[in-house]
């Protein structure tokens, strides 16, 4: 039997642990709730958005973009020289990878990591139409680079002011060496070169024992008589290495800031007897350093599997045919049909690819081209190679811009009716092309 003053002290004790119970309860719901609301809410807040920003970071890349490590680095040597009239810089392979030990958020995908480089003058052109024909070529490098996930810098002005015309690449392909140490690659593409597939992804790993990849027929540079277009020099991918940099070095040792600059005229006239000026080029120059050094030949990719650069002549022609070729694919296909954020585009290159094995690249395989190159147009001065007329090179340029614009603008929900009318656009009905 309980006493009264039992039931009082059992009444008491059972009140305090149902309060003790309700607060851990009521303390375990709210953590409950503040997780779940951490991982719910918008990525879009101001909060979460600000907390990047004050952080540095680049959030599309993880890189910390405020972090510079206090240990030196070749920064810091008082005789580390940007100028191409400096030499090489020495050591650099060891240089480069202690700079990304230094700064860590920049090591994931190092290996891969490309930076495009182009450029034109830095003063206006001469032809009437020149800068809105170059403006239209860089928006699209940058078109291609923004879904590919590339960086790009645009030079417009001469680092060496006698290294004019061609060989102007060679002195801002070696300061970017030095100015992005956390990119594997740099691409120089020409102005006048237009990127025609917006969904094709360079591949790397073919090139994965070589240094500079280069576009031409290996075939050309084994014959007794050398040709001087065997390959273009006009677009290519060199590693930011210690072979490069002793490459860029070799290589701008022909230009005409040179004492040997003569002396390499005649040696390469000699060489390439279908070379039409006596002058030491750049493309000639990179073709011998080919052909004459195995340190040299050895590591140079010379690329004729597929358009890395391709004549515009042999392509243009071609490009509503390639338009018909790809709208049937994609109607067969309703993946490709499908709408999606450009920041996933390369998933749909890979259904590209799959759906384009066996085609091939050569001319009439209704594939697109990679890059249509338009040497001998000029442009900027106008002053086109005569065997083209104006109009042709005019007329194909616009086509080939508003050809891979219309790729671009496939994310945006528009495209051009017209190759040749830029200015025109029409909304695209949902399930394009089985809908057209």
């Amino acid at each position: 039997m309980v006493k009264n003053g039992d039931r009082s002290s059992s009444k008491t004790v059972a009140f305090f642990s149902n309060v003790f119970l309700y607060v851990i309860g009521a303390l375990i719901a709210s953590m409950v709730i503040w997780v779940m609301w951490a991982f719910v809410i918008s990525p879009h807040s101001s909060s979460q958005i600000s907390d990047f920003t004050d952080l540095g970071y680049d959030s599309s890349a993880g890189f910390d973009l405020r972090y510079d490590s206090p240990e030196k680095s070749f920064y810091d040597e008082p005789e580390m020289n940007y100028t191409i009239e400096s030499g090489a810089v020495k050591n650099w392979d060891e240089k480069r990878a202690e700079w990304l030990r230094q700064h860590p958020s920049f090591i994931a995908g190092a290996e891969n990591r490309i930076l495009m480089v182009t450029g034109s003058q830095s003063t206006p052109c001469k032809s009437s139409v020149g800068n809105y024909l170059l403006l239209k070529m860089f928006k699209n490098k940058v078109d291609y680079c923004r879904r590919h996930g590339i960086e790009i810098f645009f030079n417009n002005v001469l680092l060496q002011p006698e290294m004019y015309f061609f060989w102007a690449k060679t002195p801002i392909v070696k300061a970017a060496m030095l100015a992005h140490p956390e990119v594997e690659w740099i691409w120089w593409v020409d102005a006048d070169a237009v990127i025609t597939d917006m969904d094709f992804t360079l591949p790397l790993r073919r090139y994965r024992d070589h240094n500079l990849i280069v576009h031409g027929w290996r075939h050309l540079l084994k014959q007794e008589k050398k040709s001087w277009t065997s390959i273009n020099a006009g677009v290519f991918l060199i590693r930011n290495s210690q072979w490069g940099m002793d490459f860029i070095e070799a290589w701008a040792k022909m230009g005409p800031q040179s004492p040997e600059y003569e002396k390499w005229g005649k040696t390469l006239k000699q060489t390439f007897q279908d070379k039409i000026f006596p002058e030491s080029d750049d493309q000639s120059g990179l073709i011998y350093l080919l052909i004459s050094n195995k340190k040299w030949g050895d590591k140079i990719y010379v690329e004729s599997e597929y358009y890395f650069e391709g004549y515009w002549v042999e392509i243009v022609g071609e490009l509503e045919k390639i338009d018909d070729e790809y709208r049937k694919i994609e109607k067969k296909v309703s993946a490709l049909r499908r709408r999606h954020g450009e920041k996933v585009s390369e998933k749909y290159g890979e259904i590209w690819a799959e759906k384009l094995k066996g085609k091939g690249y050569a001319k009439g395989s209704l594939r697109r081209p990679f890059i249509t190159h338009f040497t001998g147009c000029q442009p900027c001065s106008g002053g086109h190679n005569p065997i083209y007329s104006e109009k042709t090179c005019l007329d194909s340029m616009e086509k080939a811009l508003t050809f891979a614009d219309n790729q671009v603008l496939r994310n945006y929900g528009f495209f051009h009716p017209h190759l040749l009318d830029p200015s025109s656009v029409v909304s695209l009905p949902f399930d394009f092309p089985q809908q057209l």
